[in-house]
């Protein structure tokens, strides 16, 4: 804790810098930058599955939520869906296994699958640990292309909001 604290106080000069007469610089100088907000949207399929549809409405990326993620339990196998395949909403594109059971992945729109996550072959885990990231790393099933049903099918998905309510209903029963 005290090198945190020692990092928070001005750096005082050192005898050497004295002598040379040279500014010092600060161990912990504040850097501004800024930061925009994310341009995607995320959408929610009552089946658990979620998708970040890129600002354009062209690309997303495919994964299933922390809620659905939670309740498999720990996942030791992922079937990832195959790349160029075209699938409509609500289409099995690959599927979990987990110690407790196993589930379908369906598509939550009408899409284009372009990539996958391998890393979830070699690690089928990063899922429960980052279910809902889409970086290199994170638990995210699919990347794909998304057309103009693809769009259409968008708006009959819930947002953070109304999927927050739909877990919480959901948890009750």
């Amino acid at each position: 804790m005290a090198s945190i604290a020692r990092c928070l106080r001005a750096a005082r000069p050192s005898g050497l810098a004295a002598l040379v007469k040279q500014p010092v610089p600060r161990l912990c100088s504040a850097r501004t930058f800024s930061v925009s907000a994310s341009n995607a949207i995320r959408k929610y399929t009552k089946e658990h599955e979620w998708i970040d549809l890129a600002a354009d409405l062209k690309t997303g990326v495919v994964g299933i939520s922390e809620y659905a993620a939670k309740a498999l339990g720990d996942v030791v196998f992922v079937e990832l869906p195959e790349e160029g395949k075209s699938v409509k909403a609500g289409d099995a594109i690959g599927a979990v296994e987990s110690v407790k059971s196993a589930a379908d992945i369906n598509a939550p729109i009408s899409c284009k699958i372009t990539a996958v996550n391998t890393l979830l072959e070699e690690k089928p885990g990063t899922i429960n640990q980052v279910p809902e990231d889409d970086s290199h790393g994170g638990g995210w099933i699919a990347k794909v292309q998304v057309e103009e049903q693809g769009v259409k099918d968008l708006e009959k998905l819930m947002d953070a909001e109304a999927y927050e309510e739909f877990t919480a209903a959901e948890g009750e029963h």
